[in-house]
Protein backbone atom coordinates (compact mmCIF):
# COMPACT_ATOMS: atom_id res chain seq x y z
CA UNK A 1 0.00 0.00 0.00
CA UNK A 2 2.78 2.43 0.93
CA UNK A 3 4.54 1.59 -2.34
CA UNK A 4 1.37 2.42 -4.30
CA UNK A 5 1.02 5.80 -2.57
CA UNK A 6 4.70 6.58 -3.10
CA UNK A 7 4.41 5.72 -6.82
CA UNK A 8 1.31 7.90 -7.20
CA UNK A 9 3.15 10.94 -5.87
CA UNK A 10 6.21 10.22 -8.00
CA UNK A 11 3.98 10.28 -11.08
CA UNK A 12 4.05 13.80 -12.55
CA UNK A 13 0.74 13.35 -14.36
CA UNK A 14 -1.04 12.28 -11.16
CA UNK A 15 0.41 15.29 -9.34
CA UNK A 16 -0.92 17.68 -11.99
CA UNK A 17 -4.35 16.04 -11.79
CA UNK A 18 -4.40 16.23 -7.96
CA UNK A 19 -3.24 19.87 -7.98
CA UNK A 20 -6.08 20.61 -10.40
CA UNK A 21 -8.59 19.07 -7.96
CA UNK A 22 -7.36 20.87 -4.85
CA UNK A 23 -9.31 23.94 -3.70
CA UNK A 24 -6.28 26.17 -3.17
CA UNK A 25 -4.28 25.41 -6.31
CA UNK A 26 -6.89 24.27 -8.84
CA UNK A 27 -5.62 24.55 -12.41
CA UNK A 28 -3.97 27.88 -11.54
CA UNK A 29 -1.31 25.87 -9.75
CA UNK A 30 -1.52 22.66 -11.76
CA UNK A 31 -0.66 24.19 -15.14
CA UNK A 32 2.53 26.00 -14.06
CA UNK A 33 3.58 22.97 -12.00
CA UNK A 34 3.06 20.57 -14.91
CA UNK A 35 4.95 22.79 -17.32
CA UNK A 36 7.75 23.27 -14.79
CA UNK A 37 8.01 19.46 -14.49
CA UNK A 38 8.56 19.29 -18.25
CA UNK A 39 5.28 17.66 -19.22
CA UNK A 40 3.86 18.37 -22.69
CA UNK A 41 1.41 21.30 -22.77
CA UNK A 42 -1.42 19.15 -24.17
CA UNK A 43 -1.10 16.64 -21.31
CA UNK A 44 -0.85 19.39 -18.69
CA UNK A 45 -3.99 21.11 -19.97
CA UNK A 46 -6.03 17.91 -20.14
CA UNK A 47 -4.97 16.77 -16.66
CA UNK A 48 -5.35 20.18 -15.00
CA UNK A 49 -8.78 20.82 -16.53
CA UNK A 50 -10.00 17.28 -15.76
CA UNK A 51 -8.77 17.58 -12.18
CA UNK A 52 -10.46 20.96 -11.79
CA UNK A 53 -13.75 19.56 -13.12
CA UNK A 54 -13.86 16.54 -10.77
CA UNK A 55 -15.24 18.34 -7.68
CA UNK A 56 -17.68 20.61 -9.55
CA UNK A 57 -20.73 18.32 -9.85
CA UNK A 58 -20.48 16.94 -6.29
CA UNK A 59 -19.99 20.47 -4.93
CA UNK A 60 -22.98 21.86 -6.82
CA UNK A 61 -25.22 18.99 -5.74
CA UNK A 62 -24.02 18.38 -2.19
CA UNK A 63 -22.63 21.60 -0.78
CA UNK A 64 -25.95 23.01 0.43
CA UNK A 65 -27.28 19.90 2.22
CA UNK A 66 -23.92 18.93 3.71
CA UNK A 67 -23.04 22.43 4.91
CA UNK A 68 -26.54 22.85 6.39
CA UNK A 69 -26.04 19.74 8.53
CA UNK A 70 -22.48 20.56 9.52
CA UNK A 71 -23.40 24.15 10.44
CA UNK A 72 -25.49 22.78 13.30
CA UNK A 73 -22.21 22.13 15.12
CA UNK A 74 -20.95 25.33 16.78
CA UNK A 75 -17.34 25.04 15.56
CA UNK A 76 -18.38 24.51 11.96
CA UNK A 77 -21.06 27.19 12.11
CA UNK A 78 -18.41 29.82 12.80
CA UNK A 79 -16.28 28.55 9.94
CA UNK A 80 -19.16 28.46 7.45
CA UNK A 81 -20.42 31.89 8.54
CA UNK A 82 -16.93 33.28 7.90
CA UNK A 83 -16.59 31.35 4.61
CA UNK A 84 -20.00 32.46 3.29
CA UNK A 85 -19.35 36.07 4.23
CA UNK A 86 -15.94 36.02 2.52
CA UNK A 87 -17.46 34.45 -0.58
CA UNK A 88 -20.33 36.96 -0.60
CA UNK A 89 -17.85 39.88 -0.45
CA UNK A 90 -15.88 38.53 -3.41
CA UNK A 91 -18.93 37.56 -5.46
CA UNK A 92 -20.43 40.94 -6.37
CA UNK A 93 -19.93 40.03 -10.02
CA UNK A 94 -22.05 36.89 -9.62
CA UNK A 95 -24.76 38.68 -7.70
CA UNK A 96 -25.00 41.34 -10.40
CA UNK A 97 -24.67 39.26 -13.59
CA UNK A 98 -25.67 35.80 -12.28
CA UNK A 99 -24.63 33.07 -14.76
CA UNK A 100 -22.35 35.30 -16.87
CA UNK A 101 -20.86 36.71 -13.68
CA UNK A 102 -20.26 33.18 -12.40
CA UNK A 103 -18.37 32.25 -15.59
CA UNK A 104 -16.24 35.41 -15.35
CA UNK A 105 -15.66 34.92 -11.61
CA UNK A 106 -14.39 31.36 -12.12
CA UNK A 107 -12.43 32.33 -15.24
CA UNK A 108 -10.36 35.12 -13.72
CA UNK A 109 -7.32 33.40 -12.21
CA UNK A 110 -7.00 35.41 -9.01
CA UNK A 111 -6.92 34.34 -5.38
CA UNK A 112 -10.35 33.46 -3.94
CA UNK A 113 -11.82 32.78 -7.37
CA UNK A 114 -12.08 29.47 -9.18
CA UNK A 115 -14.33 26.47 -9.48
CA UNK A 116 -14.54 25.67 -5.76
CA UNK A 117 -15.54 29.19 -4.73
CA UNK A 118 -17.72 29.43 -7.84
CA UNK A 119 -19.65 26.34 -6.71
CA UNK A 120 -20.15 27.85 -3.27
CA UNK A 121 -21.28 31.14 -4.78
CA UNK A 122 -23.65 29.39 -7.20
CA UNK A 123 -25.20 27.63 -4.22
CA UNK A 124 -25.41 30.83 -2.16
CA UNK A 125 -27.04 32.79 -4.98
CA UNK A 126 -29.37 29.89 -5.86
CA UNK A 127 -28.17 29.55 -9.46
CA UNK A 128 -29.77 26.41 -10.88
CA UNK A 129 -27.48 23.45 -11.58
CA UNK A 130 -28.32 23.45 -15.30
CA UNK A 131 -26.98 27.03 -15.57
CA UNK A 132 -24.21 26.87 -12.97
CA UNK A 133 -22.46 23.81 -14.43
CA UNK A 134 -21.89 25.23 -17.95
CA UNK A 135 -20.89 28.61 -16.48
CA UNK A 136 -18.30 26.99 -14.22
CA UNK A 137 -16.99 24.83 -17.07
CA UNK A 138 -16.67 27.94 -19.26
CA UNK A 139 -14.84 29.68 -16.42
CA UNK A 140 -12.46 26.75 -15.98
CA UNK A 141 -11.64 26.74 -19.70
CA UNK A 142 -11.12 30.51 -19.68
CA UNK A 143 -8.83 30.30 -16.66
CA UNK A 144 -6.87 27.50 -18.36
CA UNK A 145 -6.28 29.71 -21.40
CA UNK A 146 -5.24 32.70 -19.30
CA UNK A 147 -2.90 30.71 -17.05
CA UNK A 148 -1.35 28.90 -20.03
CA UNK A 149 -0.77 32.18 -21.87
CA UNK A 150 0.79 33.70 -18.73
CA UNK A 151 3.10 30.71 -18.34
CA UNK A 152 4.18 30.75 -21.99
CA UNK A 153 4.62 34.54 -22.03
CA UNK A 154 6.41 34.48 -18.68
CA UNK A 155 8.82 31.79 -19.84
CA UNK A 156 9.52 33.70 -23.05
CA UNK A 157 10.12 36.93 -21.13
CA UNK A 158 12.45 35.14 -18.71
CA UNK A 159 14.51 33.66 -21.56
CA UNK A 160 14.75 37.11 -23.19
CA UNK A 161 15.92 38.70 -19.93
CA UNK A 162 18.55 35.99 -19.47
CA UNK A 163 19.91 36.57 -22.99
CA UNK A 164 20.55 40.23 -22.24
CA UNK A 165 22.00 39.67 -18.76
Amino acid sequence: MIGLIKNLFNNKEVLVFILGMMPVSELRGAIPAGLAMGLPLKNVLLLAIAGNLVPVIPMLLLFEPVSARIRKLRLFKKFFDWFFERTRKKADLIEKYEVLGLAIFVGIPLPITGAWTGCVAATMFKIKFKYALPAIIAGILTAALIVTAACIFGKGAWITVQKFS
